[in-house]
């Protein structure tokens, strides 16, 4: 897949990883560290010399309770920082919005990938602009499962009853796959290709607790699309409920659900510290890849 001046082969057995960099004063992990344009750029700067392959921009917090912004504001964060990564570092950028309007003028600005947390299913874009977009521009972008379910559970039910066949290991897999495969087809009805399509099973998002567990448990089972699959799993909300720890003690876990996430075949990791989970993956790397 071409990302930028970047050909990123997904099956090389080589991870991927993406390094956040949060424009925002109130991000759950960052918030307010890198909203200064000079402090962001600091951060980049040793992402790079710690081994990123992509940079994800993004201005507004999309933690739980988080305060919304404007489109506006969202643009006013992240086009500079665009613009300054883009005149200091060969590295792709991605940009974290779920914004028609702020995806168009990144990509105007340089951007080379739009990583849309709402699946382009948006309850705000209901004309689907931000796939037009995505069609027009012949971007790449990220497709995360995060929405009310379209799919009713009486549905669910009913096929449980009927016993009907399925190659997941329960409804709860097949509905998040069933939900992403809606999300899917509206990038194709707009004209994306399916070598611009990523996506993301949305660990943290539209889930409970067990959810996330589940689908982590299960995470092999979202390759069967046949895209490339990003796990962002960095300090998230699992972690902090299943071993009682703050942000800042998490890690060791994020490392330890990354290399999962590699074992069951996922391919691009969304992470804040770039060091440690790049050398975690590319022992992980080192072993799968061992054909003696």
């Amino acid at each position: 897949m071409q990302i930028g001046n970047k050909n990123f082969n997904f099956n090389s057995g080589k991870s991927v990883v993406m390094g956040i960099l949060n424009v925002t004063p109130d991000s759950f992990s960052d918030g307010g560290k890198f909203f200064n344009i000079d402090d962001m750029l600091r951060q980049a700067e040793q992402m790079a010399k710690d081994g990123v392959d992509i940079f994800d921009v993004g201005g507004e917090s999309t933690r739980p309770g988080g305060a919304p912004v404007s489109g506006e504001e969202e643009r006013e964060r992240v086009l500079p920082a665009i613009s300054e990564l883009k005149k200091r570092f060969d590295i792709p950028i991605s940009v974290d919005t779920y914004r028609a309007k702020t995806a168009e003028q990144a990509l105007a600005r340089g951007a080379d990938l739009i990583n849309d947390v709402w699946g382009l299913n948006h309850p705000d874009d209901k004309n689907h602009e931000m796939a037009r977009i995505i069609s027009k521009e012949r971007c790449p972008i990220i497709i995360m499962h995060n929405r009310i379910s379209i799919i009713p559970d009486e549905l669910i039910e009913k096929k449980a009853e009927k016993g009907a066949l399925s190659k997941y290991p329960s409804a709860y897999i097949e509905k998040i796959i069933d939900e992403q495969k809606f999300s899917i087809d509206i990038a194709k009805e707009a004209g994306v290709e399916d070598d611009k399509i990523i996506i993301d099973p949305g660990i943290g998002f539209a889930k409970s607790l067990d959810g996330n567990i589940h689908a982590m448990n299960n995470a092999e089972h979202f390759t069967s699309l046949g895209y490339p699959v990003l796990l962002g799993i960095s300090r998230k909300s699992i972690i902090g409920k299943s071993l009682a720890l703050s942000i800042d003690e998490r890690e060791e876990a994020t490392i330890a659900l990354n290399i999962i996430g590699r074992m069951k075949g996922h391919h691009i990791f969304r992470v804040h510290d770039v060091k440690a989970n790049r050398r975690a993956l590319d022992m992980c790397d080192v072993i799968l890849n061992d054909e003696r």
